[in-house]
């Protein structure tokens, strides 16, 4: 069945917020747990939702006070430290005239997600955003892969599902579309590999061959 649309993870995929989300955990969790954070303990996790992240990271059930922490620095250092991938919207504006429908679907909340698509120009190529705060349950969970479905109006199988993370990937092929990791993903594309997605992309203008 060929591909009639695309659904997008957000955050190391095709916006680059990888050091934004490194700073923004390096400082929330100084002086949280026995030994320093480093950035090699971060990276392995990336892609949880951010109450997930920090209860695993610190032990701790009640991390209210820790989200504020960093979601403040996060707001703060954005604009800064957020640019969009190679190729990103020269693609997505190539697969939108071709009729492909694309969405986001993000663990990220609403407010930095809209923060990103317009900081780097991509808002006006998306026809459905999904952030953690329209589902019960972020990926992993299909959830919010078959809320994507739903808003753009396709089926799973005529669908792609691209992403930095295992995340992404276990999700995509849990709410039965066809998946993709990224090759310029923190975690590498050997580990992605071990994930079996459907393709791996080492440039974003492959996704137009995908399409064909």
């Amino acid at each position: 069945m060929a591909i009639a649309a695309m659904l997008f993870d957000l955050d190391g995929t095709i916006v680059d917020t990888n050091e934004l989300i490194i700073q923004s955990f390096l400082h929330t969790l100084e002086g949280e747990t026995e030994e320093p954070f480093t950035r090699e303990r971060i990276v392995p996790h990336m892609g949880f939702p951010l109450l997930e992240q920090l209860r695993f990271f610190t032990g701790k059930e009640d991390v209210d006070e820790l989200v504020v922490k960093y979601r403040q620095f996060n707001l703060s250092r954005h604009d800064e430290l957020v640019t969009e991938f190679p190729h990103v919207r020269e693609v997505l504006a190539e697969l939108r005239g071709r009729g492909v429908k694309l969405g986001v679907v993000t663990n990220k909340m609403r407010q930095t997600t809209l923060m990103g698509l317009k900081l780097c120009g991509l808002e006006p190529y998306m026809e459905a955003i999904v952030t953690v705060d329209d589902v019960t349950r972020g990926k992993p969970d299909p959830e919010p892969v078959t809320k994507g479905l739903e808003r753009l109006g396709v089926s799973a199988g005529e669908t792609l599902m691209i992403g930095d993370s295992q995340y992404d990937i276990v999700a995509g092929r849990e709410a039965g579309t066809r998946t993709a990791g990224v090759s310029w993903s923190l975690k590498g594309e050997t580990y992605l590999r071990s994930f079996k997605p459907d393709y791996i992309i080492r440039d974003m203008r492959e996704l137009l061959d995908i399409v064909g």
